[in-house]
């Protein structure tokens, strides 16, 4: 896959290889990789994440957590493939991988809500996909993946970022020129290099890149709308990227939301709140 072009008319301000970005766990990413392939063998999938103790045992942790809620408990990675599915266990891999990424970061309070924020928006999205036509798993890891860019950012300089994160207000996609004047690059372009370095599918690259423009109600509906929607309700729904977020009224977010979507999606805003809520401590909690 080339490098994406640029979609900004000024560009980065600095290569690529300036930023000097950390490696994100390789058993994330190759399993991003193989479940795109369809002639994937579950035994491989299971083999891959046993090779690495401590990120096998994470993803059973969460795969028996009451965020999935099985009948039985996994006992194995192999049980676990079983009982979730491939596509499942990609957006869970990642959820993992994402974690250990930020480590130590996660203990600055702006950058453990940029976590928080990007587990939100995938699990919005996996609410809006499970009403209509979409595929839930897809929607969960195309959420998880929107704000790679960002995730990646923050691992680089944490402090600078964290106190760009806690002082700036504005729009959710204000934020952009903030990050190109202190990275040189921002988190959207940042996200669609990784994605054009790790080799995965395309539809990634959608959600990262356009996850900030709005949708209009007789404009298509596809996995970028699907994120940039779930990425404004998961502000609104209290899960912002940075605390100065402009967060969207939610009568206006439902409003965006198709006919066959809204039939089985919240109504109410504090009912989104109360189940989004309630997963994203599952996952901190496992």
């Amino acid at each position: 896959m080339k490098p994406l072009e640029r979609r900004w008319p000024e560009g980065p301000s600095h290569p690529w290889a300036y930023l000097r970005l950390p490696p994100f766990p390789q058993v994330a990413v190759r399993v991003l990789q193989l479940v795109n392939n369809e002639n994937v063998q579950l035994h491989e999938l299971s083999d891959l994440i046993s090779a690495d103790p401590a990120f096998a045992s994470e993803v059973l942790t969460i795969a028996n957590s009451p965020l999935y809620a099985p009948r039985f408990p996994s006992t194995s990675i192999l049980q676990a493939i079983a009982v979730l599915g491939a596509n499942h266990l990609q957006g869970l891999c990642l959820t993992v991988g994402v974690r250990a990424y930020l480590g130590k970061s996660l203990s600055q309070p702006s950058l453990r809500a940029i976590w928080r924020h990007n587990l939100a928006v995938a699990l919005v999205a996996e609410a809006l996909a499970s009403g209509g036509s979409m595929n839930r798993d897809i929607a969960y890891t195309s959420g998880v993946m929107h704000d790679i860019g960002r995730l990646a950012l923050a691992v680089i300089r944490p402090k600078e970022y964290a106190l760009l994160l806690g002082t700036h207000s504005g729009t959710p996609a204000s934020i952009l020129q903030g990050e190109r004047d202190l990275f040189g690059w921002d988190h959207c372009d940042a996200g669609c290099q990784l994605i054009a370095d790790w080799e995965l599918p395309p539809e990634f690259e959608a959600a990262i890149a356009q996850h900030h423009s709005p949708r209009t109600n007789d404009g298509p509906w596809g996995i970028a709308e699907l994120i940039s929607l779930s990425c404004r309700m998961a502000d609104t729904a209290g899960f912002p990227a940075f605390p100065g977020c402009e967060a969207t009224p939610y009568e206006e977010l439902l409003e965006e939301v198709p006919a066959r979507e809204r039939r089985t999606f919240h109504t109410e805003l504090e009912s989104l709140v109360e189940e989004i809520g309630k997963k994203v401590i599952a996952v901190e909690s496992a």
